[in-house]
């Protein structure tokens, strides 16, 4: 990027917002353009979101995978504590879930109140996303910092469909410890 002149700082200013409405935008060549241009993978906005996080955030698979491909960390997390994938559990995108595991995100990485996708997930009822997570390994057991589980803030949440699919993810657990 340009030097330490005050137009140099204009212009970098310029390129990693541009960049961060690309990620918003789901505009991969823009993207790939402004990271060839040298906006740093793993820029954050003022509310501490990277660039993965936005384009995830957003439904925007192909600009994920790109992000990922140039090395964007999948726990890059923003200043609240959310990281790409429990935004994208929050949104209900299984693709999307599924490429961010792949890609390195740890799935049952938990926020500062200790909640993991799997919970923003059964909160919402996104039971595709969840049942991906199952598969994939996550916790139904685990507790949130407040001694919840998924299935907890499903049913407080009036979540139906995905506490119904945890109770039945909890059964062989729960068979298991009583054999």
């Amino acid at each position: 990027m340009a030097g330490a002149t005050a137009d140099g700082q204009d212009e970098a200013e310029a390129l990693v917002r541009a960049a961060f409405q690309a990620a918003r935008a789901g505009d991969e060549a823009a993207l790939r353009t402004l990271l060839d241009r040298g906006v740093p993978v793993g820029a954050r906005n003022e509310k501490g979101d990277g660039l993965l996080m936005l384009a995830a955030y957003h439904g925007h698979a192909g600009a994920a995978r790109l992000l990922l491909a140039r090395g964007a960390d999948p726990e890059a997390r923003n200043d609240r504590g959310q990281s790409p994938l429990a935004g994208v559990a929050f949104k209900g995108d299984a693709a999307l879930a599924a490429l961010l595991v792949d890609g390195g995100a740890a799935v049952d990485g938990a926020d500062g109140e200790g909640r993991t996708a799997l919970m923003f997930a059964a909160m919402f009822d996104r039971v595709e996303v969840l049942d991906l997570l199952l598969a994939r390994g996550a916790d139904p057991a685990r507790r949130d910092a407040g001694g919840v589980t998924a299935a907890g803030l499903a049913h407080g949440m009036g979540a139906r469909r995905a506490a119904a699919r945890l109770e039945v993810a909890a059964e062989p657990a729960a068979t298991s410890a009583s054999a």
